[in-house]
């Protein structure tokens, strides 16, 4: 279940390690989101390799994993169920400090001092299930959300190629969000949000106008932006010509 370009990629780890991870590939489903690379169709990949195509949640079949790579859909109970052993998502960002959507964003917003990719378990709340692997790594000074996307999207390839065998031998320990709650901030944020940190007030300071750019300034949405005379003024990076 996945999309996206490192929903292709784990894809194609599993696909070209199926014989030494034991495994079967029965279905795929994606809405195939290549806002980011036509080329990396998740879709197209399964038909190569002949993996049916499952068009919506409730023709689930009976597995005994779900793997879950940035799917674009919640799973209910009865969803979730439809492993016999475990459903599984790779959160690309830390949990539980980071639950939900446009979670780099927020990272750079908050000035955190770290940033990381996490796989947890599934159940029906949002990013909340039991942690079982994780990789952590500093956020630059001065972060843009693009380059933070960049740092997590290495990170996650790493933590699901390097982990992915122990999750379907069973070599994992189950670690509760909860445990961490104490030394580790917990919040949850929609898509929706996204909207609301675009807009730019020009009485901020430098410092907090400059992070809101920074931090939801991404090629191929729209950008951040400031309403003067009731019109968008919108904010990009600086374009400097080479000589």
């Amino acid at each position: 279940m996945g999309s996206k370009p490192i929903g292709f990629h784990c894809l194609h780890f599993l696909i070209e390690n199926q014989q030494l991870l034991n495994i079967e590939i029965v279905g795929l489903l994606s809405n195939d989101n290549v806002r980011f690379d036509p080329s990396l169709s998740i879709s197209r990949l399964a038909q190569d390799h002949q993996i049916p195509i499952i068009s919506q949640l409730d023709e689930l079949p009976e597995v005994d994993y779900l793997i879950s790579v940035q799917y674009h859909q919640i799973l209910n109970e009865r969803h979730i169920q439809k492993a016999r052993t475990l459903a599984v998502n790779l959160h690309m960002a830390p949990l539980p400090e980071y639950r939900g959507c446009n979670q780099f964003s927020f990272a750079i917003l908050d000035q955190y001092p770290e940033f990381g990719t996490t796989l947890h378990v599934m159940d029906e709340r949002i990013d909340h299930g039991d942690i079982l692997f994780e990789k952590r790594f500093p956020i630059p000074s001065d972060c843009w959300v693009e380059d933070l996307y960049e740092l997590t999207y290495q990170a996650s390839l790493e933590l699901f190629r390097e982990n992915i065998h122990r999750i379907l031998n069973g070599d994992y320990i189950r670690i509760p969000q909860s445990d961490y709650i104490e030394q580790r901030p917990s919040a949850l944020h929609y898509r929706s949000e996204v909207n609301e940190i675009k807009q730019i007030d020009l009485n901020w300071t430098i410092e907090k106008i400059s992070r809101h750019i920074r931090a939801t300034y991404m090629p191929g949405f729209e950008p951040p932006y400031a309403l003067l005379n009731g019109e968008k003024i919108f904010f990009c990076k600086e374009w400097k010509r080479k000589e």
